[in-house]
């Protein structure tokens, strides 16, 4: 009786999943011949954007672009994050990947120069190898307080007594256990039990810096207290792994550090860029920015994006275009997809039409306000009344601006411009 109050007591607990805006995307979407799909991967459009970030991928997967770096440049709202994600999602697991907003540097109690020399070498993988001993079998039922069932092949390291499961012998196949879909059943291993094999460790540079800077250890990455980290400390580890290196030990993976909004760095960041790329062991640096020609922020002088021109002669430089009507519609058929929102056709249609002569963005915001005002009326398919209430609570920028040229007088602090100014406004 207990066991079944026990169990009425229970709850299902469902997986929460937080829709982001770049939540789609599964990587760049080219075919074997390095070619771009129309549709693929959540990508939409951009085919020689994402053509040039494949040849990109396909250097960092040979070793052989570190040190370089790679600008992103587009209107708004044109894809310039969602490739830098989709690359991110291309490289995989063992490949380090950074990913920072320019403005963080002015927020963090870090000098500048020091937080991007922490981005840095976040994006510079170490892949160390080391031999061990250890001892393979079947476990006994002694073992059941590790978890370990009777049953089970695990590898026992010798030096620390870490164990390892491996799967379950595959001995045990055929009894009636109740096992999941993802068991694994590997054959218990027979000769001698005391083996030596290679183990693989991956870490970043970054976090070799923090367990040996901080008195905390490998648990001020998990606290963030991780602080200045002191030059000669670096240099230190950029010896030992040098070392390492040379004996065969360990390997560098150079990562990617992407930096959005680079048109907020300073003369400074830029001038510290610039020598941190000359590095031995530096990542691939990949920026994004939507400025045209702008002040380099901390001086008086213009330039193409904002970036100072010997940084930027140093780029391989990647522009992305706006999105046409089409491409408009099947990027909102994938999020409607990725936010499980069914809407008609019309509707369909209709947001396309407010994609267009609005924004992207403003377009897939209503999307879920949509969806919620049709859950209000009880409705299953978000219909054009829905998205025609939505558009008329929520103002893209357009309508806002001509709100405010006519109701500025009503406003505090504002400035009434000259037809001119007014009509500019508009059009930006």
């Amino acid at each position: 009786m207990a066991e079944i109050k026990r169990l009425s007591e229970s709850r299902d607990l469902t997986r929460i999943e937080r829709i982001g805006a770049h939540s789609h995307i599964r990587g760049i979407g080219l075919d074997s011949s390095m070619e771009a799909r129309d549709v693929s991967e959540g990508m939409v459009g951009q085919q020689p954007a994402r053509k040039a970030a494949g040849l990109i991928l396909k250097l960092i997967r040979d070793g052989k672009i570190a040190g370089r770096a790679i600008l992103i440049a587009g209107q708004p709202g044109t894809g310039k994050t969602a490739i830098a994600m989709a690359l991110a999602k291309s490289l995989g697991q063992e490949t380090p990947f950074a990913s920072m907003s320019a403005s963080e540097l002015f927020s963090l109690e870090l000098s500048k120069t020091e937080a991007l020399a922490q981005a840095f070498r976040r994006a510079i993988g170490v892949r160390i190898k080391e031999e061990a001993e250890i001892i393979e079998g079947e476990m006994i039922e002694a073992l059941n307080k590790e978890k370990v069932q009777s049953g089970d092949v695990v590898a026992l390291d010798k030096a620390s007594g870490k164990v390892t499961k491996l799967g379950r012998s595959i001995g045990r196949s055929r009894d009636y256990d109740a096992v999941g879909p993802h068991t694994k059943f590997v054959r218990c291993p027979d000769g001698e039990l005391q083996k030596r094999k290679e183990v693989v460790h991956c870490v970043t540079l970054h976090e070799i810096d923090v367990i040996n800077s901080r008195t905390q250890g490998f648990l001020a990455l998990f606290t963030g207290d991780t602080g200045e980290i002191r030059a000669e400390v670096r240099e230190q580890i950029d010896t030992k792994v040098g070392e390492w290196r040379e004996e065969g030990k360990a390997e560098i993976i150079p990562g990617v550090l992407f930096i959005d909004e680079v048109h907020m760095l300073d003369i400074e960041c830029f001038s510290f860029l610039n020598r941190a790329l000359e590095n031995e062991m530096a990542p691939i640096l990949v920026i994004a920015t939507n400025r045209g020609i702008t002040n380099i922020r901390g001086t008086n002088y213009k330039s193409p994006h904002g970036i100072p021109p010997d940084f930027l002669d140093r780029l391989l430089i990647i522009t992305t275009q706006p999105y046409s009507e089409e491409e408009i519609r099947k990027i909102l058929d994938i999020r409607c997809d990725e936010e499980e929102v069914e809407m008609s056709n019309d509707a369909k249609v209709l947001l396309t039409k407010i994609g267009v002569e609005t924004s992207l963005r403003y377009a897939i915001h209503l999307i879920t306000a949509a969806a919620l005002a049709c859950q209000k009326r009880k409705g299953k398919i978000v219909e054009i009344d829905d998205i025609s209430r939505v558009y008329g609570l929520f103002l893209d920028v357009k309508r806002s601006t001509q709100y405010l040229m006519e109701y500025q007088s009503q406003y505090m602090f504002n400035e009434v411009p000259d037809e001119g100014d007014a009509d500019e406004a508009m059009k930006s």
